[in-house]
């Protein structure tokens, strides 16, 4: 499927990067000085580019969670027990056509499946605050022995910057903060789960 990316520097990359309401003025403007030389339909015309560029905007937007709303989800996973946690991450990757298996003996902790390939996921240190590169060499490892395409590591936590450098130069998806607010789905439901009591 071809993807249309505007050009960098172009009018639209910036206007991709800003908030909404720019386009909206934009478009009000441009509507302002177009009537005076074109009927309203064809002066309605010429801003649509711009109002459809500001309802992308705005509806990417809302689709990030506000800086409290992920500080209380991940927060919230922090206090699950690794049972709940685990279904939370089967779930999530499950909604994205995975096929998930628990993997009991290794440096991975998910087996997923999908369109013929194997991935391997490490989430069983998701309470620790800052990821080193330990876990992650270990994971690469696993990949390598299990033939996987590819992998991610979840952490509630953060990673450090040779965590973070060691992963881009070696493809790991790292599934943190925001990325993971978004990706176990909606923060607000997230939010109200509930720790499992012993």
């Amino acid at each position: 499927m071809i993807k249309f990316k505007p050009r960098q520097g172009s009018l639209f990359a910036v206007l991709l990067r800003s908030p909404w309401w720019v386009s909206m003025l934009i478009a009000c403007a441009l509507f302002g000085i177009a009537r005076f030389f074109l009927p309203t339909p064809l002066a309605i015309a010429t801003t649509l580019p711009f109002l459809g560029l500001a309802g992308y905007v705005g509806w990417r937007a809302m689709q990030v969670p506000s800086a409290g709303r992920v500080k209380a989800l991940l927060e919230s996973l922090r206090t699950m027990p690794w049972e709940q946690f685990s279904t939370v991450m089967t779930d999530a990757f499950q909604r994205e056509g995975y096929q998930v298996a628990p993997l009991k003996h290794g440096r991975a902790d998910l087996e997923l499946r999908k369109s013929g390939y194997v991935s391997l996921v490490s989430c069983k240190r998701w309470k620790v605050a800052q990821t080193g590169i330990a876990p992650l060499r270990e994971l690469m490892e696993e990949q390598k022995s299990r033939d996987a395409r590819d992998c991610a590591y979840v952490t509630a936590g953060d990673f450090t910057a040779t965590a973070r450098a060691f992963a881009m130069e070696n493809g790991i998806r790292m599934l943190h903060d925001v990325e993971l607010a978004k990706f176990i789905g909606s923060v607000k439901r997230a939010s109200r789960m509930q720790p499992v009591r012993p």
